[in-house]
């Protein structure tokens, strides 16, 4: 195959890739307090993720072949999903997590080997891309944060309900990683920009290892429980408090206890009976979503098979 086939072969399949990595997260089920194939929210339904992962193809396919301007992409993405759906905010995270991976994807050596020896590659690019990014990138990031009304932490000058911030960033020459820096200490993803997608790609090595005993659902399911034990979610911490995400964590943890101790089957009911709880309450840990789907897709690019 020549070259500039190969390339547009690979660049394709990268797009793709992303696309049912988005997909395979919505699906899973029962994955507690967060939209499934069994739960909607009030204003978000299941169709709007599908929807949504449809929507940014043509972003993610272009994305994979350029070398900069992840600001821009995340925002065409933020835009392109606002088209095809009306349930609000569906992916924001998992575009600021899923963009500089595409990139990098794109300028792997090896993209035709999907096996998980090109992790370490695919990690460095995607560092490197990130930690390059621009004042223009931040100021991107800006724009789709208020079009998608995402709910976050403001910091100080940089309040996203104060049109000053652009200028602002602007004026301070800050680069979208040092706006990462400034949330890193508090933002899953954020975090996972600074420290080298360190969650990401722990996700990725889970699901692969778990595929090879059980269905990609429960595989996806476990394995979100196990970040959401790990790690207190954004999302949660914003929309309620600290101690209410170390709580869900608590109780994520003790049914990861039971799965390791007893096996998935015998802590189907202890699932269920955590997702009920969650979504009856309203807490959706939709920052351990999004990392699910950055690591469905590093799992995808390295040999993982529906």
């Amino acid at each position: 195959m020549p070259d500039s086939v190969l390339m547009t072969y690979n660049n394709h399949r990268i797009a793709q890739y992303a696309q049912l990595a988005m997909i395979l997260e919505v699906c899973a089920t029962p994955k507690p307090g967060n939209v499934d194939r069994d739960h909607n929210y009030p204003d978000t339904h299941f169709e709007h993720f599908l929807a949504s992962a449809v929507s940014v193809y043509p972003v993610l396919e272009q994305a994979s072949q350029d070398h900069g301007g992840i600001g821009r992409y995340i925002h065409k993405a933020v835009l392109e999903s606002g088209k095809w759906q009306k349930g609000g905010n569906t992916h924001f995270g998992a575009f600021m997590l899923l963009l500089p991976l595409v990139m990098a994807a794109g300028k792997l050596a090896k993209m035709n080997e999907s096996t998980p020896e090109i992790f370490p590659e695919l990690k460095s690019r995607t560092m490197e891309l990130v930690q390059n990014t621009t004042v223009e990138d931040a100021v991107e990031i800006y724009k789709a944060f208020s079009q998608a009304g995402v709910r976050v932490k403001d910091v100080s000058d940089l309040d996203l309900n104060d049109p000053a911030s652009i200028d602002n960033i602007r004026t301070n020459g800050t680069t979208l990683y040092q706006l990462m820096e400034i949330s890193s200490s508090y933002d899953m993803i954020a975090k996972e920009w600074t420290n080298g997608y360190p969650l990401t790609f722990s996700c990725a090595n889970s699901i692969l290892k778990k595929k090879e005993h059980i269905c990609i659902n429960d595989a996806v399911v476990w394995s979100f429980l196990e970040i959401l034990s790990w790690n207190p979610d954004t999302f949660i911490g914003i929309k309620f408090d600290g101690p209410t995400a170390e709580n869900v964590s608590a109780q994520a943890k003790s049914i990861v206890n039971t799965i390791e101790v007893s096996g998935f089957d015998d802590a189907r009911g202890d699932i269920r009976a955590f997702d009920e709880e969650l979504i009856r309450d309203g807490i959706n840990p939709g920052s351990t979503a999004d990392i699910m789907i950055a690591g469905l897709f590093v799992a995808l690019m390295g040999g993982l098979e529906v």
